[in-house]
């Protein structure tokens, strides 16, 4: 060892917390440069929402269904919010195990790049170009980073109360100009983004007045006054289930619709093509698959479009055929029953509106399927810009991929609303009411049960038709205390719904729903 090694200082160390601001600002600029490039591509190509879309499919089927259960309309949010808490936490971490060298930073900043890329090219909804966003973060988060190194105070600087104060300073000044840039990048890429957004398109649309209009909805088709929900489901309390973190934002003049594959001739159908035909509307209950029993994923609108079938026959749809094989315009799938698409008597939909209105951008527009008595997952296809028709065997859609049924029919099931699960009510005469609904076969009847008692037969609404629900109401006479009511239901074909319980995985929840109250 020579005399010059000995005495060569050691290398100056980051102090922790400097080192761990290092990597979160990195972060921070790496993220909104990514933003900015996307919003030039597509929103979807931001690494942050690619990496969240790829942790949606990478999700286990029953964490997913958990997700859906417990946080509702705000599981997006959550996982999202998630994301940011392990990406800082993890940034952090890579900052302070580079307090003495940048290396193990930009090792770490660069693979977060590296993920964001792999997440970006796994989206069947973006070209080649769309790489372009996680190398934009992958660039500006290292180069972020090594100047913010470059930039803190060291340990060393303790001692020289001159150099400590300037390097603060610098650092202070860096960091914050690194906050503000990474502000005006991600402001600029909203920005852009806005300019794509699909509102005004849905704006000018204009109300929707459909050729063929749905019978009036009879005034005693709910209870409301008596505790159930109105029968028609005001658009921004329908039920929304679906994987997209960002709302698809397409606009009419840039949206069309292809069906080819088993058919006698390709058709591709523009915007202008639908609304210009006779529209037809038709009202119609949804459930989704990821229903609990006793579950709020259950909603009814008046749905305007036209008739699947018709677009169908104008392509020819060839024997064998046992799939309409859906692609939403994010990439999403879903594999809807030829059979069930042909049925005339279901009146399987291509929709463009909701209760005389655009479709809301949050449910599909400017066009969804909507195929009555099926699960969402196989019937609903929101954003579809594409129907290729085909085998069961020839492809799997995103669910089936994932162990759901297949065929998919709503299962015969009802629910209690009133009164609320350990509600105190006035001992005596105690009013019951709540919904039931077995699309395409009808509700036939339903009944209640307190405690351990004898069924009993309710009041029924006045039925719509087939596709959709029942409200229904009764009351029941209890004593002061602690009591249980069941509810059941029997649709038109005499199925009476069983009392045996079961998730939602794979097709489908079941079992009776009870509430339990105290009367005082």
């Amino acid at each position: 060892m020579t005399a010059t090694e000995v005495s060569r200082p050691a290398p100056s160390r980051l102090r922790l917390p400097s080192a761990a601001w290092c990597g979160v600002l990195a972060l921070l600029a790496a993220l909104a440069a990514g933003h900015l490039v996307a919003s030039f591509v597509s929103i979807n190509a931001s690494p942050y929402l690619a990496v969240g879309n790829g942790a949606i499919d990478l999700t286990p089927v029953r964490l997913k269904d958990f997700a859906v259960r417990t946080f509702g309309t705000y599981d997006k949010l959550v996982l999202l919010s998630g994301m940011a808490a392990v990406m800082a936490v993890a940034s952090a971490a890579a900052g302070m195990l580079s307090a003495r060298s940048p290396r193990p930073g930009v090792a770490i900043i660069a693979l977060f790049g590296v993920v964001g890329g792999i997440a970006v090219y796994a989206r069947p909804d973006l070209s080649a170009v769309a790489l372009l966003a996680p190398l934009a973060s992958l660039v500006v988060g290292v180069a972020a980073f090594v100047l913010l190194h470059r930039l803190a105070p060291r340990k060393q600087d303790a001692s020289k109360h001159a150099s400590a104060g300037s390097s603060r300073r610098s650092f202070l000044l860096g960091g914050a100009g690194i906050v503000v840039g990474a502000g005006a990048l991600g402001g600029v890429g909203q920005l852009i983004s806005g300019t794509r957004d699909a509102t005004a398109s849905r704006a000018a649309v204009g109300k929707l007045m459909p050729a063929t209009a749905a019978p009036a909805i009879p005034a005693d088709a709910d209870f409301a006054k008596l505790g159930t929900p109105s029968f028609l489901t005001p658009n921004p309390n329908f039920y929304r289930v679906d994987t997209a973190l960002s709302v698809p934002q397409v606009r009419t003049e840039d949206w069309s619709l292809r069906i080819h594959g088993m058919v006698g001739k390709e058709r591709t159908y523009t915007y202008a093509d639908i609304r210009n035909r006779p529209l037809v509307e038709r009202t119609i209950t949804m459930t989704c698959v990821s229903n609990e029993v006793g579950g709020d994923y259950v909603s009814t609108s008046d749905f305007i479009g036209v008739d699947l079938a018709d677009l169908l026959a104008e392509a020819g749809v060839r024997p064998g055929a046992q799939q309409l094989f859906c692609t939403s315009v994010d990439g999403w799938t879903s594999g809807t029953p030829v059979a069930a698409a042909l049925d005339r008597g279901r009146g399987a939909m291509l929709a463009i509106g909701m209760n005389r209105e655009p479709l809301p951008l949050e449910h599909g527009f400017p066009a969804r399927l909507v195929t009555p008595g099926l699960y969402g997952y196989v019937s609903a296809t929101k954003w579809v810009v594409d129907i290729e028709v085909t085998t069961w065997k020839a492809r799997q859609a995103y669910w089936l991929k994932r162990g759901w049924g297949e065929q998919a029919p709503i299962k015969t099931e009802s629910r209690i609303d009133t009164p609320k699960g350990f509600a105190t009510v006035p001992a005596g005469a105690v009013r019951l009411a709540g919904i039931a609904w077995a699309q395409h076969n009808g509700i036939e009847k339903v009944e209640v049960r307190v405690d351990s008692g004898a069924w009993q037969p309710v009041t029924l609404s006045a039925e719509v038709n087939l596709n959709t629900w029942r409200m229904w109401w009764t009351q029941i006479a209890v004593k002061p205390g602690t009591h249980q009511v069941f509810v059941r239901a029997t649709d038109k074909t005499g199925y009476t719904q069983t009392d045996q319980r079961a998730g939602t995985v794979p097709d489908g929840a079941t079992g009776w729903h009870s509430t339990t109250f105290i009367a005082a």
